[in-house]
């Protein structure tokens, strides 16, 4: 069985975002990322994707960004985000479109999972806009803030909520398909794939 897409790309997004976010928390924001070993963008998105659970859907989705990545691990995270919270935005639309014909279906049980996913996945939207947004304010304090330390605080708490809630988005998207548990096969439970 071919694996959900919004799940590899959740779970490849946790695995790459635990990498990148202990390179980015070793150095202040204002300093240049680790080198990589490699030069090349397309070479560094397929090494950071080797990380992954599905590591061909990962660099498939990310590789079309090598141009703006380059070798920024912090650069890929927010890009990689930004990538499922378009997918979860798909996905959320999906169910909603779902949903309307599972509540005239013969059913309950696939209505009442569909509008679950619907639910979860709004809440997955919210979790990754968190993220993106507080990815986007990475080290940003009030000017004149404090020192290097405190910087440095500062991302890794910012770093750990990121995690959080992306951690969330991943729970929200298992919620979902664990909804379809009691559901007969049929059509709307294989729809529900993405």
């Amino acid at each position: 069985m071919e694996p959900q897409l919004s799940n590899s790309l959740l779970s490849f997004l946790l695995l790459l975002l635990s990498s990148a976010f202990s390179t980015a928390a070793a150095f202040p924001t204002t300093a240049p990322a680790a080198a990589p070993t490699t030069t090349n963008p397309f070479a560094f998105i397929r090494s950071s994707c080797n990380a992954t659970l599905y590591p061909d859907v990962c660099y498939a989705s990310l590789s079309r960004y090598a141009d703006a990545v380059q070798r920024d691990p912090a650069c890929l995270a927010r890009v990689a985000i930004g990538v499922s919270l378009v997918r979860a935005h798909q996905a959320r639309a999906r169910f909603a479109n779902m949903t309307g014909r599972a509540d005239c279906g013969p059913d309950p049980r696939a209505a009442a999972a569909l509008r679950d996913c619907r639910s979860t996945f709004s809440d997955a939207v919210s979790q990754m806009r968190d993220s993106l947004r507080q990815m986007r304010q990475l080290g940003l304090g009030p000017a004149g803030s404090g020192s290097a330390g405190e910087e440095e605080e500062l991302i890794r708490f910012q770093l750990s909520n990121v995690q959080t809630w992306m951690s969330a988005a991943l729970t929200n998207e298992d919620t979902c398909s664990d909804g379809f548990d009691d559901v007969e096969d049929g059509p709307l439970k294989e729809e529900k794939k993405i």
